[in-house]
């Protein structure tokens, strides 16, 4: 179908995305970081008070903000010094003689909120959050392992991108040797799944799926050994791929996923594990492997956006095996309307595939 015009971007508002990253934002001395969500440029800047997040605008000449300093308390406009506090507020005028304050000279903000390693904002300005932004799953559960989070661009909506970090069966043949292998078409081992729906999530769940070939899976299960598999889409924009193998062998990767634009994604991520392995040797080959198998993703996701563009919208044909895909827009969609009804039970659809 060529032109259909369909979209798979969905616009949630009402919800927290990583900004940056600590470490980014202490990179970056006086000056703001500057970024933006679904398009709309805001700037993140720390204080002595705590982390503040405005739209990267100075309501006098519509200068950047970006392009400002850090003073104490304050961002300071470089065209005419105009301060301005972490909610927003015009604190100093410096030509000025009267008080600063007033309405039209107020910087619309963002909540932030700083943990484990990254900067939260709200996507919708000058509001109190609704709901407390997402903790990474293991990175403060004693016993485990986590890295420093990770950042990387990518085309393609929150629905594409997250469907290609939890999408099984083009593990094979993509990353083929990195994660899995590809099989003829008959072979592979057959494994129940079972896919759930909530309000909020969705996961899959891989029943008696045995380790996967690859490097990822020798360092899960040096033996072998059937695992257990779980992908997890969690709003407005989280991913989470966890395996275990008992209580000793498990590897969670989750990716906080922002939306720059409709189109172009930002992925924030971070492995946690405990593996009967150094942790220090482990570091040494995920970190690699997983960049190598992010290079990948990112290539095939450059290939699948140009190939929409150029034909003018979205023509999807799907199975049983595309397990969270058709859950993950679904959960968007309702979630842009504003409807996150709790739901009485979750929906549970099973299938069967090979691996």
């Amino acid at each position: 179908m060529i032109g259909s015009g369909k979209s798979s971007a969905a616009r949630v508002l009402d919800d927290w995305y990583v900004a940056c990253t600590s470490a980014q934002l202490d990179a970056c001395g006086d000056k703001p970081f500057a970024t933006q969500i679904y398009g709309v440029p805001f700037i993140v800047f720390r204080t002595p008070e705590g982390v503040g997040a405005l739209l990267d605008r100075c309501p006098h000449r519509n200068v950047p903000l970006s392009e400002g300093r850090i003073d104490g308390s304050w961002i300071r406009c470089a065209y005419h010094g105009w301060a301005f506090d972490r909610v927003g507020e015009c604190r100093e005028i410096p030509t000025l003689c009267a008080e600063p304050g007033g309405k039209a000279r107020t910087v619309q903000h963002f909540a932030t909120r700083e943990q484990d390693g990254v900067v939260w904002v709200y996507a919708t300005p000058d509001v109190e959050p609704v709901r407390d932004p997402y903790v990474f799953r293991f990175a403060r559960e004693p016993g485990f392992h986590s890295g420093s989070a990770e950042t990387f661009e990518v085309e393609g909506t929150i629905h594409a991108v997250g469907e290609n970090s939890l999408d099984v069966p083009h593990t094979a043949f993509l990353h083929a040797g990195l994660f899995r292998k590809a099989s003829a078409k008959s072979g592979g081992n057959p494994i129940e799944v079972v896919v759930r729906r909530w309000h909020d999530r969705a996961e899959a769940e891989y029943i008696g799926e045995p380790r996967p070939s690859g490097i990822v899976g020798r360092l899960l299960a040096p033996q072998g050994g059937v695992v257990t598999h779980f992908d997890r889409f969690v709003l407005p924009s989280i991913t989470e791929v966890e395996y275990r193998l008992g209580e000793a062998s498990q590897i969670c990767t989750v990716s906080a996923m922002t939306p720059l634009t409709d189109t172009r994604t930002r992925l924030t991520a971070m492995i946690s594990f405990r593996l009967p392995i150094p942790a220090a040797l482990v570091k040494l080959v995920l970190g690699p492997l997983a960049r190598a198998i992010f290079r990948q993703d990112a290539r095939v996701l450059e290939q699948q956006a140009s190939a929409i563009a150029r034909f003018g919208g979205e023509s999807f044909a799907s199975t049983d095996v595309d397990a969270l895909g058709p859950q993950i827009l679904r959960l968007l969609r309702n979630a842009e309307r504003g409807d996150r009804r709790e739901l009485e039970s979750a929906h549970e659809h099973r299938f069967t595939m090979r691996v």
